[in-house]
């Protein structure tokens, strides 16, 4: 059985969410139903079949119209109320992680090696909550988009689903992102404009020597000392040709070379990420990596191969979506309990659509763990570990600010 959690429920006297939906939460333990079965069942980029089917199917169940296959295995529901064009987007992320899961409890992963690591099947639940709601109640005027996205680990489904259409089959003036933040407080959120996640670069090396036996090194080119100089000369790109104040990030994750004690090798491969907030560091980051590799080989008598692939932008917010989106929270929550989001290394394809429409992405607060039930892993509950769990007590605050923010961005004149 779905965990029970009766504290937040607006009607309880407290006055704590005074500004929630008291219907949400009386359903509250259907929407952890929800939640615990896509957790159960997930599913990787683009692969998200099942999991676009079940939102289909409930989305299908209210009434609301859809539209299935953008960026693969995108949904699309619409919900229209009045007679006014405006509209607004509201996006969910629906795929998991390639991680064995360490969890026992009744909701684990059936499929070995997959996981909801990240909260998306809590996002998907959430979004679903606010559009049963907002097809039965209707008390805004315009249309409200409820994006179900794919692959956002890594795969762009955001971008996939722009390049097959998104923007311009369904015109929006504003669209808005949600994620949960574990160590954020239950019961909170967070919002700032301007940079809020970083961008996701990926990078290879290729140091190009000449392979010999390890007893007559004298006789080869050895890649090793090179790649060495190479993983140490690339951090001062960071503390000696950008701006302290300037946020960058170069790590070297992986390193190949070699097969055997006795064989100096022929090529060494590197490889990694570049994290920025802004476009014009990451070029210069692109530059210096590029010649520190070039001159470092030259000057070993060697050759080097560098390449630099720009996957995700970094995501921005935009001011006024941030003031709408902060107001609306402190409606729900109260002003005490929405924080300066602070900026984070992490990547969201989310920014894809904010380089299109203006909007803002939040976070909701997942709390410090304790919410996990029995069996849980060992490790702690935060994103990408395998003991991670989405807090369900949050699902019906998460489903009520969707549900605020349209009433809000498309309230009745």
């Amino acid at each position: 059985m779905p965990e029970s959690n009766n504290s937040t429920h607006p009607s309880n006297g407290n006055g704590r969410y005074g500004g929630a939906v008291a219907e949400i939460f009386d359903y509250a333990g259907e929407i952890s139903v929800w939640r615990q079965r896509i957790h159960a069942h997930p599913e990787l980029c683009f692969q998200e079949f099942g999991t676009a089917d079940f939102v289909a199917e409930k989305l299908t169940e209210w009434g609301i119209p859809i539209h299935r296959g953008l960026g693969k295995t995108g949904v699309v529901g619409i919900v229209k109320s009045g007679l006014s064009e405006n509209a607004i987007g509201l996006r969910a992320d629906m795929d998991a992680l390639p991680i064995q899961e360490q969890n026992r409890f009744a909701h684990a992963s059936v499929y070995p090696g997959k996981m909801h690591a990240c909260g998306h099947d809590g996002h998907t639940a959430m979004l679903l909550a606010a559009a049963r709601y907002l097809a039965k109640q209707r008390n805004f005027d315009g249309t409200v988009y409820l994006i179900f996205q794919p692959a956002e680990e890594g795969g762009g489904g955001g971008d996939a689903m722009i390049r097959d259409g998104l923007f311009e089959r369904f015109p929006m003036q504003a669209v808005f992102g949600m994620h949960n933040w574990p160590g954020l407080p239950a019961g909170s959120f967070a919002v700032s404009p301007g940079p809020v996640m970083a961008s996701l670069n990926t990078f290879r090396i290729t140091i190009n020597g000449k392979g010999c036996h390890a007893a007559l090194p004298h006789l080869g080119l050895d890649p090793t000392p090179v790649a060495a100089q190479i993983i140490l000369a690339l951090q001062t790109i960071l503390t000696r040709n950008t701006n302290p104040l300037a946020a960058g990030l170069i790590s070297v994750t992986m390193m190949h070379i070699g097969e055997a004690t006795n064989v100096i090798a022929e090529r060494c491969e590197l490889a990694g990420t570049v994290r920025t907030f802004s476009a014009e560091l990451l070029d210069m980051i692109e530059a210096r990596m590029a010649e520190i590799v070039h001159h470092t080989c030259l000057a070993h008598g060697m050759t080097g191969d560098f390449e630099l692939t720009r996957s995700y932008p970094p995501t921005v917010n935009h001011a006024e979506q941030v003031v709408i989106s902060r107001q609306v929270m402190a409606g729900i929550v109260g002003e005490e309990q929405v924080f300066e989001q602070q900026p984070t290394m992490g990547a969201e394809d989310f920014a894809f659509m904010l380089q299109r429409v203006p909007g803002s992405y939040c976070f909701i607060g997942n709390g410090d763990g304790g919410h996990r039930l029995a069996d849980h892993g060992a490790g702690p509950c935060t994103l990408h570990n395998p003991s991670y769990d989405f807090n369900d007590a949050i699902l019906a605050l998460g489903a009520s600010y969707w549900v605020r923010l349209a009433e809000t961005c498309l309230a009745f004149a």
